[in-house]
């Protein structure tokens, strides 16, 4: 448990990171028509991991501790939303 402690805070920022770099790629162009459902769906799925990367870095890194939405709770279902969106996407 000590060695997990130590990784996943790390590991965390690497995915945050990367999944910012990698939304430029993914959402495209926007059309004269507006936003596809991909686009609406990827960017509410950004906006909630990337939440969750700012509340996860103060927490461990900062040692500040959330304002709002204290227990885990909150952050497991917005997981699980990220995860439901996931699978609507491929519709």
């Amino acid at each position: 448990m000590i060695h997990v402690r130590k990784v996943v805070p790390y590991a965390l920022l690497l995915t945050v990171a990367t999944g910012i770099y990698m939304f430029s790629f993914a959402f495209g162009e926007i059309a004269p028509e507006g936003l596809s459902t991909f686009q609406t769906l990827l960017g509410i799925k950004a906006f909630l991991g990337l939440w969750l990367g700012i509340r996860g870095f103060n927490q461990v890194f900062l040692k500040i501790d959330p304002l709002v939405f204290k227990s885990h709770k909150f952050p497991f279902m917005l997981v699980i939303i990220i995860i439901i969106l996931s699978q609507f996407m491929h519709i």
